[in-house]
């Protein structure tokens, strides 16, 4: 039997044709060997041929291991140890596969939320200013139809109104203009702009020869409204409160409530609108949001 054609373990493939080469001719030499021995006997031609297949397992052996090492090392790659989720990620250290486990902080990846403002917060934020109405006294008689007829977008009807309705577009705002050099000036959306628009119609006024001064400036109204977010039970509101209510729904859809301190008079709807009226300044609009607030809230519909 010759020894260089035993057959190879199954599923092993010869790395290279050198390989082959090489364990071929060591068979070839150790059954040659062999053969010229015959003396030896038997369990020296066994001890042969089982040294024989121990190299060869060796040698057929070798690819199993770098195809088993090229496969755990691509598995644990940096990157596919990435992949993994949890509070431990593990990362090979060295070419054993042995690992280490690495912490990772859970709330990095976490992005900070600005907590949501409460109801009566988000009611004062709702408030804007619609309109800004000031007075001014430009202390001296004025000739309205002089007035009208030299100057631009200006409106004269003493039949209708007895003063002269003047307008600007920057800011724009709109001024009523009396005879006796008194000026009330609406439509400026804050109080810089109602300054502003009347110090512009004293200086229209005073370039056409009107001996014109700037007096008592004073902001006389702040209209402004507001959005409370939930429905009011308009009735139940009228019956409890009725003393500073007044509310007929088939006349107009509103609920009035004129409330004492600060004197400020409020347009209450049933979807949750208030229009604030008769306020001298801003702090009085708020003042008065803080206090009708928990009221409408125990009035609110389900």
């Amino acid at each position: 039997m010759d020894l260089g054609t035993i057959d190879k373990p199954a599923g092993h493939k010869l790395l290279n044709s050198s390989t082959n080469f090489e364990v071929h001719s060591s068979s070839t030499s150790q059954s040659t060997a062999t053969m010229a021995s015959p003396s030896a006997g038997g369990s020296r031609s066994q001890e042969t041929v089982s040294a024989t297949h121990d190299t060869e397992k060796a040698l057929f052996q070798r690819p199993d291991n770098v195809r088993h090492d090229s496969v755990s090392s691509s598995l644990f790659s940096p990157h596919v140890a990435s992949t993994i989720a949890g509070e431990v990620a593990l990362t090979p250290t060295h070419s054993n596969a042995t690992f280490t486990p690495q912490l990772t902080n859970p709330h990095s990846a976490m992005t900070a939320v600005t907590p949501m403002a409460s109801g009566p917060h988000q009611a004062k934020n709702s408030i804007k200013l619609q309109n800004c109405v000031s007075t001014v006294s430009l202390g001296c008689e004025l000739k309205l139809l002089d007035i009208y007829c030299r100057t631009r977008f200006s409106e004269y009807n003493p039949a209708r109104f007895h003063g002269v309705v003047m307008k600007i577009l920057e800011p724009r705002a709109t001024a009523l203009v009396f005879r006796s050099g008194k000026i009330v000036c609406t439509g400026a959306r804050n109080e810089h702009d109602s300054y502003l628009a009347a110090r512009k119609f004293a200086r229209i006024i005073h370039k056409l020869g009107f001996p014109v001064k700037f007096l008592d400036f004073k902001i006389q109204n702040f209209i402004a409204t507001a959005d409370l977010r939930f429905p009011v039970r308009l009735e139940a509101l009228q019956q409890a409160h009725g003393q500073f209510t007044s509310y007929e729904p088939e006349l107009f859809p509103g609920l009035v409530y004129r409330m004492v301190r600060p004197r400020v008079v409020l347009l209450i709807f049933v979807n949750g609108k208030i229009v604030f009226t008769g306020g001298k300044n801003r702090n009085e609009i708020c003042e008065a949001l803080d206090i009708i607030y928990p009221i409408l809230r125990s009035y609110r519909k389900n």
